[in-house]
């Protein structure tokens, strides 16, 4: 296999490249974010109904990312990569046209499914074209690119929509993805390891329902569900606590508080580099206290120590998401892109399911039924997490075996 190498040209380009790419789809995946408690104004709806314009477009990344592998394996990974990028940018920029709130949520949803194929068939390219020995570090890379994107899309849109409206913010989110997605094209390495299979829907979809049968990758793909549940509602909902008194926030301050995502940076990357030398369910183990203590800090009622908190939290997060993804690449063997598409399934379907059902618990039960609701997610992440450790009681061996 011809693998890319650290500290190489071609491995600096393919980072930079999918950094930019993750920038695109993260940034207008989240960029409506802090614009929820605008657009219940605007419409006159509720919180939980709101959340829709991020829950559809999630959901319809996971039904989405189902069918992506299957089409990357007949038509490549980087020119259909491409192609979604550009359409996505564009849709964006529609949004910004949005007569109703039901036109948006189509746009979002339309959206959804084209920004399904960068983040599902990154982890294949990785798998693919990365040496083994750091692929762990390479994952970290990316998903620090996804915090970045992450951040601008919240970043921009709190203080375009404070200054200009909702509808500016998508003017100008289409805009800086446009300029991602040249930069994605023409800096991406051509796969070097990807070889080209018939599209056979059937028989990959069998082979994708074979995947959900074994246990050690069904638990990481919970460990998905639950931690994007957990993150999902955490975020959706503390612009509705901080925006009212006694916070009174505006939507910039709430849109420069997502620059707290820079934590998931440093935890990605870390917690790549660590998964390379020390057993993944260990790592999830700690990240997932990280996680609980970070959340029950944000019931303090002071602001400074609030934010405090989400740091924690956020930083537990992305540590638990490196991990688990550089777990699942590894245990996949030769089925990446079909473990990949199912991750990702239940990643975005817990993203669509937390940020809903949260704004229930919001409504019945405030900001304590929130953090109530997470604190649940990640008890029973940890029961997975034993009951995957019986499952593949010895990592290094596996990795040896892989190798």
């Amino acid at each position: 296999m011809d693998y890319l190498q650290k500290n190489t040209y071609a491995f600096r380009n393919a980072e930079i490249a999918l950094a930019a790419g993750a920038f695109n789809a993260f940034t207008i995946i989240y960029c409506v974010q802090p614009l929820m408690p605008e657009l219940s104004k605007t419409f006159n709806i509720s919180p939980a109904i709101t959340s829709l314009c991020l829950s559809l477009t999630t959901i319809a990344m996971a039904v989405s990312s189902i069918f992506i592998g299957i089409l990357s394996d007949a038509w490549g990974r980087k020119s259909l990569m491409t192609i979604a990028m550009v359409g996505a940018s564009v849709l964006t920029i529609l949004a910004a046209l949005s007569p109703t709130f039901n036109f948006l949520l189509v746009l979002r949803t339309l959206t959804g499914i084209t920004l399904a194929v960068l983040p599902a068939l990154a982890y294949s390219y990785l798998g693919e074209e990365v040496d083994p020995s750091i692929l762990g570090y390479a994952i970290g890379l990316y998903l620090s690119g996804n915090t970045i994107g992450s951040i601008a899309g919240r970043v921009i849109g709190g203080t375009t929509t404070d200054l200009y409206g909702w509808r500016i913010t998508f003017v100008i989110i289409g805009a800086l993805s446009i300029v991602a997605t040249l930069l994605f094209w023409r800096l991406l390495p051509s796969p070097r390891n990807f070889k080209r299979r018939p599209l056979a829907v059937g028989k990959l979809l069998r082979l994708m329902l074979s995947q959900l049968k074994v246990p050690s990758l069904f638990c990481l793909y919970c460990f998905a569900f639950l931690n994007i549940a957990s993150f999902c509602a955490m975020y959706n909902y503390i612009g509705y606590l901080l925006t009212k008194p006694p916070y009174s926030l505006s939507e910039t301050q709430l849109g420069w508080i997502f620059i707290l995502y820079l934590t998931g940076t440093i935890s990605s990357t870390y917690m790549g580099r660590l998964a390379d030398k020390h057993e993944h369910k260990k790592l999830i183990l700690i990240t997932f206290g990280i996680t609980l203590s970070g959340a029950l800090i944000t019931l303090h009622h002071n602001l400074w120590v609030i934010i405090i908190g989400m740091g924690v939290f956020t930083f537990g997060s992305y540590g638990t998401g490196s991990a688990a993804s550089s777990w699942l690449t590894s245990l996949a063997k030769d089925k990446k892109a079909q473990a990949s598409s199912l991750y990702f399934f239940f990643f975005y379907t817990g993203s669509s399911f937390g940020g809903t059902i949260g704004g229930v618990f919001w409504s019945d039960f405030g900001w304590t039924g929130v953090i109530g609701m997470i604190s649940c997610y990640i008890f029973i992440g940890l029961v997975i997490l034993l009951i995957l450790s019986k499952i593949v009681p010895n990592q290094h061996e596996n990795r040896h075996h892989l190798k």
